[in-house]
């Protein structure tokens, strides 16, 4: 499937009982009347213990599944944490083994809570190393992964970019992922949107200061602009010489912020997706639906 005005591909994964239903742009009919619980987690990340920090993991998982959370997001990193002298020196510290045991803390986790978590490490692939989303489904498998595909500064000597975008499918929501820089370029959004995302998961790794502004900004804008859901997952603390500023949060359809975690402690920004207030927004306003589908000519003039 194409990324329709967007140089790259996605893949659709299907979580239990949807596997096998075809993509298409917005929610099945079957599935309009059911919600789904989504949260947003922000926790204080040791830098390069990914095994401190699973175990992290294990416990807001766990805290999620008594809030009755389905699907929960994690910052980016989530697992090595943000670690720019790790990255430059032992880059390798940040690897994740999908099927190694540093990870079977939070598989068991979801698998006893029955939540589907999106959490973040470096995954090798044929091109190098991705900074990835690892999704883990209710069965405690991993069932899909994305690799970010903007990368800010440094990044872009540690890491490969992604190739493709990724929607995973819950109980008929299409849940799409991004990873904050991501984020910055409203094409990105707007393309899994017009492929049908009904909602738009983005783990960051936002600290103080002028980036903790454009956090302010960009989220609910990207929900606007395409009439989806926002959850936005971030650290709190400081690690490696960075102070995150958290605001992990959900935003409306319609771009207001519906649930925050606070700016310094763990916790889990919670939100019930509603079918009904996506249709009702989407049809006041039909930005998707009334879109320009040819690039506008520009016309030019010389004023004197």
């Amino acid at each position: 499937m194409r990324l329709a005005g967007w140089r790259a591909r996605s893949h659709w994964v299907n979580i239990e009982d949807l596997r096998g239903k075809t993509a298409g742009h917005g929610m099945t009919l079957e599935n309009q009347g059911k919600a789904l619980r989504v949260g947003a987690a922000q926790f204080d990340a040791v830098a390069g213990d990914i095994s401190a920090n699973a175990a992290a993991h294990e416990r807001l998982i766990d805290e999620a599944g008594a809030l009755g959370v389905e699907v929960l997001v994690f910052p980016e990193l989530s697992l090595p944490g943000y670690a720019s002298s790790l990255l430059d020196q032992a880059p390798a510290r940040c690897v994740v083994d999908p099927g190694g045991p540093s990870l079977k803390p939070v598989r068991e986790a979801c698998r006893r809570n029955r939540i589907v978590a999106v959490v973040g490490g470096s995954l090798r692939n044929a091109r190098g190393r991705g900074l990835s989303a690892i999704v883990v489904d209710r069965q405690g498998q991993i069932c899909a992964t994305y690799d970010k595909q903007h990368h800010s500064g440094p990044e872009q000597n540690w890491f490969v970019p992604g190739t493709s975008g990724c929607m995973i499918e819950v109980d008929g929501w299409r849940l799409a992922l991004g990873i904050c820089y991501d984020s910055s370029f409203p094409e990105h959004g707007r393309a899994l949107a017009r492929e049908g995302a009904d909602a738009y998961l983005v783990s960051g790794a936002v600290p103080r200061g002028e980036s903790d502004h454009r956090r302010s900004v960009y989220f609910p804008a990207r929900a606007l602009e395409n009439t989806f859901y926002v959850a936005f997952a971030n650290f709190v603390g400081a690690h490696d010489g960075l102070e995150y500023c958290g605001r992990s949060a959900v935003h409306g359809p319609e771009g207001r912020m519906l649930a925050d975690a606070g700016p310094d402690r763990p916790g889990i920004a919670v939100v019930e997706l509603d079918p009904e207030r996506l249709r009702r927004t989407r049809e006041t306003l039909p930005m998707l639906r009334e879109r320009s589908q040819e690039r506008p000519a520009i016309q030019s003039s010389l004023a004197r």
